[in-house]
């Protein structure tokens, strides 16, 4: 497999999981639960995924 591929894989999967972060930010209504999510976004597990 070309380095293309994998990067634009990389790129598609990392835009994917954002696209669902967000919508999860937006259904949460408790502070609490955001926290979490923004916390799981600035991961860096999360953040190695978006590099």
């Amino acid at each position: 497999m070309s380095s293309v591929t994998s990067t634009w894989r990389q790129r598609r999967e990392a835009s994917r999981t954002r696209r669902a972060l967000d919508k999860a930010l937006a259904r949460s209504s408790s502070p609490a639960m955001r926290d979490d999510l923004l916390t799981l976004a600035n991961s860096s597990q999360f953040s190695s995924v978006l590099r």
